[in-house]
């Protein structure tokens, strides 16, 4: 074999050995581009959620609901901490479908002053979204409802009049009360039917299978009936410890305005009401009643607070 020969051949080796690294740091390089673009989407996405979900946030009296549609097929993640900060956090992560595969959910949107009641993974192409003001018994927060097109909620039984017309005022195809498709998710108000929720609404219970979630007003019982288990409770401690901050306020405002001959005869109320909610543990009974008294004296009040 001849020198130049072997030459040729080292070069050769050499020009494939080069090739094949700069074509791996190329696929490598495409690889972290394409996490870094999935990631950066994820948070616009997250944060379109969250503006979104700010011309709700004006009252429900005439049945704001909305519609947000993604092209790739999505995840939204619901996380709740109500031990951060004075009225915990609510994080938005979302995880899109690229060739086949989900994407690893790295980052997310939080919010300190939205109440999302969804499951904990939501998943489609169309989500509906629909609020309610929270009452307690001064306005607290506007509860929102998030849930995928793609399930199918279908309320029947002894529903009362007002939810069938509030159900209807939305105009969300995927709550229905009538013409349901036989995949829907039924949500029974009698006992006598087979359903995937029941609600005993006097009772103020949703269950769902073995677990028994406690509302007090039409506006938990939709969160009841909506999300999870976990992000209900999550939500709720939440909610609660804005109510004793409210209820501070209010009573700092009840003793100012006493101090000018205006009576509004709440500060010892409000003040039962901000320690019950500073130490709320899950149980609505007693908070709820205390919470309907406050507000029949504030309506009957000369000077009222809210």
């Amino acid at each position: 074999m001849k020198r130049g020969d072997l030459q040729i051949s080292f070069s050769w080796i050499f020009a494939i050995i080069a090739g094949i690294f700069i074509l791996f740091l190329a696929i490598y390089g495409v690889g972290k581009l394409m996490g870094m673009q999935k990631t950066q989407t994820g948070l616009e996405t997250g944060k379109e959620i969250g503006i979104l979900l700010n011309p709700l946030e004006t009252g429900f009296e005439t049945g704001r609901t909305t519609s947000l549609t993604i092209p790739a097929e999505t995840r939204i993640y619901n996380n709740c901490f109500d031990n951060e900060g004075v009225f915990g956090v609510q994080k938005i992560t979302i995880s899109q479908k690229s060739f086949g595969e989900w994407a690893i959910p790295e980052s997310g949107v939080n919010f300190r002053n939205k109440y999302i009641f969804s499951e904990e993974i939501t998943e489609g192409k169309k989500f509906h979204i629909f609020s309610k003001p929270f009452e307690f018994p001064f306005k607290v927060s506007d509860l929102i409802y998030l849930t995928t097109a793609e399930k199918i909620y279908c309320f029947s039984g002894d529903i009362p009049d007002d939810i069938i017309e509030e159900l209807s005022g939305l105009q969300q195809e995927n709550l229905k009360t009538e013409n349901c498709p036989e995949n829907s998710i039924n949500v029974c108000f009698s006992s006598e039917q087979e359903c995937d929720i029941m609600v005993n609404y006097n009772a103020g219970i949703v269950e769902k299978g073995d677990e028994e979630i406690y509302f007090s007003g039409d506006t938990l019982m939709y969160a009841a009936i909506f999300s999870d288990t976990g992000i209900y409770n999550c939500q709720l401690n939440r909610l609660m410890q804005r109510v004793k901050q409210l209820s501070l306020l209010y009573k700092n405002k009840a003793d100012f305005i006493s101090q000018r001959g205006c009576y509004s005869n709440l500060n010892s109320d409000l003040a039962v009401l901000e320690n019950s909610a500073g130490t709320f543990s899950g149980n609505l009974g007693s908070i709820s009643a205390l919470a309907e008294e406050i507000k029949d004296k504030n309506d009957m009040a000369n000077c009222k607070l809210w």
